[in-house]
């Protein structure tokens, strides 16, 4: 049986193929990092980062997923490592009582309604055209390039890899309350940027 299964292994092992990596997953992986990074060098950078850990791991590659799958997870804590790499030492210390702030910022201290020029304003109901939806996703990727580092990390751990929050607070190195400060914050400055230059 143990046999059966090395047998297996090392077949599995034999199909890959790291000669077709880059004209078979370069494209998809770029796309992935660059969702997730929103920098070009970067994104290219993790890629290549992302083969030469899958070189060297080849060994490890046990067939249970796909080669795409495998190189992704390789990737996956690429990224991880970045957004630790980019945030470290950037967790303010005074983070809570700026989200005190926040009342000052956004809300009329009165009555804790919306100042004027931070209201919630209507997106467009209908579906946008393709050429909309291009440029929609071209403004939201320049406003979150705005957000300092530690903000865009949570935010785009949360929105687009959808993980769990003890996962980020554990990577990353923040408290749960910092987690939500963060996440308020940057909501509020994407909302704002959106706002400003889509609506």
């Amino acid at each position: 049986m143990q046999n059966e299964k090395r047998t297996t292994i090392s077949n599995e092992q034999q199909n890959i193929k790291p000669i077709h990596w880059t004209a078979n997953y370069a494209d998809y992986l770029y796309n992935y990092a660059f969702m997730r990074v929103n920098d070009k060098e970067e994104a290219q950078d993790l890629v290549q980062e992302t083969f030469l850990a899958a070189l060297e791991k080849t060994k490890n590659f046990e067939g249970k997923s796909t080669e795409k799958t495998w190189l992704t997870a390789i990737l996956k804590y690429k990224i991880i490592d970045h957004y630790r790499k980019k945030s470290s030492g950037l967790i303010s210390k005074n983070l809570v009582l700026e989200e005190e702030n926040i009342q000052t910022d956004f809300f009329n201290q009165d009555d804790g309604h919306w100042k004027p020029p931070h209201e919630p304003k209507e997106f467009p109901a209908q579906q946008p055209e393709p050429l909309q939806h291009q440029e929609f996703h071209k403004v939201l990727n320049s406003c979150m390039k705005k957000l300092p580092d530690l903000w865009f990390a949570v935010f785009s751990m949360k929105h687009i890899d959808e993980e769990e929050t003890t996962v980020i607070c554990t990577q990353l190195k923040v408290s749960p309350s910092n987690f939500w400060v963060i996440i308020h914050r940057a909501k509020l400055s994407l909302r704002a940027c959106l706002q400003k230059y889509w609506i």
